[in-house]
């Protein structure tokens, strides 16, 4: 059996990143709608079915994070996605967080909840085939907010999410997300970020969380999506390292960037301008919306379309490993 760093060791192998397919049967449906098909069960399986058995697509993606619908389900033809995925050497991730929360007493922010019954359902999955997992915090940024109360509260659940995963087995991806929502500046963005990984990692530390089995996915530092003053790739890529070099320990295993709603380009752009940066750990991608949202608009829920998903998805993965390669051109937003 492999052990928690040559799995997470292979999460982050150099260029490969990961694919989260993880969203909800809420928000999964809500996209099927929004794209002109029937949300159920079924079709929440063909579209995730579509996107793992894209041709080729382990040679630029490690590992797929599911939900637990997913990870439950199996093909058309019967097989296991988890073993789907096995098979085409890609590693079978789970999401275990049960979403966002108001956090009591701080007006407007919020916790995420999945701590009870963790240990368990840890176990079941393990079993199931899955190698590693996923927790995202939510961070955000108004005049007053983040509080230290959410701050603390969020790493004090990664890290004892994270203690539980390792227990079992399984590879922790860490998520703490500064969201892109308001109109702060990339110097708030790194400040409220640099906060953020100082809480987690001294929680993780208290936890007994060994870094080398564990990959961070945080935010990169970015401007709020509705700040005056936007930030280039190059201004991107230096607040982010910098901020990444002041707070996370050289012995984890990497970093793998969230896309956090940027646009699929945006996000490229960005992941490509940090590669020349040095640091100790490999810095790759853990995208959703960025590589799966031309796969969903390519299909529009028509098996005469599959090939058309799969081709937009395969694209997208593409222009993401250029970017950890060096030969990324730029394009259209």
């Amino acid at each position: 059996m492999s052990t928690l760093h040559e799995v997470a060791a292979r999460m982050v192998a150099p260029g490969r990143g990961i694919l989260a397919a993880d969203e909800s049967i809420r928000t999964m449906s809500s996209r099927l709608e929004a794209a002109g098909v029937a949300a159920s069960e079924t079709t929440r399986r063909d579209y995730r079915e579509m996107l793992v058995s894209t041709p080729d697509l382990a040679t630029g993606v490690s590992g797929v994070i599911l939900a637990d619908e997913t990870l439950r389900q199996s093909t058309r033809a019967g097989q296991p996605i988890p073993k789907l995925l096995d098979d085409l050497g890609i590693l079978p991730g789970i999401k275990v967080d049960t979403g966002a929360h108001p956090l009591a007493g701080a007006d407007g922010e919020t916790i995420t909840e999945g701590l009870d019954g963790l240990r368990a359902r840890l176990a079941e999955y393990a079993q199931m085939g899955a190698a590693f997992a996923k927790w995202r915090a939510v961070i955000t940024i108004t005049g007053n907010t983040p509080s230290r109360r959410a701050i603390a509260a969020n790493a004090h659940a990664l890290a004892r999410y994270a203690r539980l995963c390792q227990e079992q087995g399984i590879v922790p991806i860490v998520e703490p997300e500064v969201m892109m929502s308001g109109a702060h500046t990339l110097t708030r963005t790194a400040l409220v970020t640099n906060a953020v990984l100082r809480e987690v990692f001294g929680q993780l530390e208290l936890a007994g969380v060994d870094y080398a089995g564990m990959v961070l996915k945080p935010n990169m530092v970015v401007p709020g999506v509705d700040s005056p003053r936007p930030a280039g790739p190059e201004e991107v890529a230096e607040a982010t390292v910098q901020t990444l070099l002041c707070r996370v320990p050289e012995q984890v295993a990497g970093v793998a960037f969230l896309s956090g709603g940027q646009a699929p380009a945006v996000a490229t752009a960005n992941l490509a301008a940090m590669q020349s940066a040095t640091t100790p750990w490999p810095l790759t991608f853990s995208f959703g919306r960025a590589l799966v949202d031309p796969a969903l608009k390519a299909r529009r829920g028509s098996d005469d379309a599959w090939t058309a998903g799969q081709e937009a998805l395969a694209a997208r993965v593409r222009r993401n490993v250029e970017a950890l390669n060096g030969s990324y051109l730029p394009e259209a937003a």
